[in-house]
């Protein structure tokens, strides 16, 4: 599937089905940017990908002879290269809180997701604990605005979109003292964007 299909693809977008192939593909969508996504099983990489990407990782975005193969740096680049709309605060002072904002996401949430999805026995229980509880901790401060700490959309968003919409397969359920953030979370499902990036598997993670 091409995103921006009305336009010709200038770029490609290697993709998997993981939550940082998706918030690249979010980005993609919100931005509106011609690209042609090319589906990757973590088991049948393409020889194209293997030859631009030393690590053999997704998602890998490839732009005339530039290859980037790190998720907060093809966002921030496609952030820059289409500035309309912007997804980073212009200013470098707000540009910098909403990097700590993306920081913090990556260290306390992000990085529990190996153990949630590949773990076994007590490593899974206690990341997926983890996991919920600090998310229900954090849920008032998601009825002070509509998106994360922001009237507007923006990169946090993005980032925090595919891990929401991943928590039933993670099988974490969070409780009604959560509803701020669940709320939230329908908001940028509702987004047309979001509803564009999404690949057919990810479709069914909602059940």
């Amino acid at each position: 599937m091409a995103v921006g299909a009305s336009r010709r693809p200038v770029m490609t977008l290697y993709s998997g089905i993981d939550p940082y192939s998706h918030r690249t593909r979010i980005v993609l969508a919100e931005k509106n940017i011609a690209a042609e996504v090319v589906d990757v099983k973590d088991n049948n990489l393409p020889e194209d990908l293997i030859d631009l990407n030393p690590y053999n990782t997704v998602p890998t975005l490839v732009d005339r002879d530039l290859a980037l193969y790190d998720s907060q740096i093809i966002m921030e680049y496609l952030d820059e290269r289409y500035p309309h709309p912007p997804l980073m605060p212009v200013d470098p002072v707000n540009r910098a809180r909403c990097r700590v904002f993306l920081y913090r996401i990556e260290r306390d949430w992000y990085r529990l997701l190996p153990d949630i999805e590949h773990g076994e026995g007590q490593s899974v229980t206690k990341a997926r604990k983890n996991l919920r509880e600090s998310l229900t901790a954090v849920a008032p401060i998601f009825d002070q605005k509509p998106y994360f700490m922001s009237e507007e959309y923006s990169m946090v968003d993005s980032i925090m979109a595919p891990l929401l919409w991943r928590l039933p397969q993670y099988g974490i359920e969070l409780p009604i003292q959560a509803r701020p953030i669940l709320e939230y979370a329908k908001r940028l499902f509702a987004r047309a964007a979001f509803k564009t990036s999404l690949r057919d598997v990810e479709r069914d993670m909602q059940g």
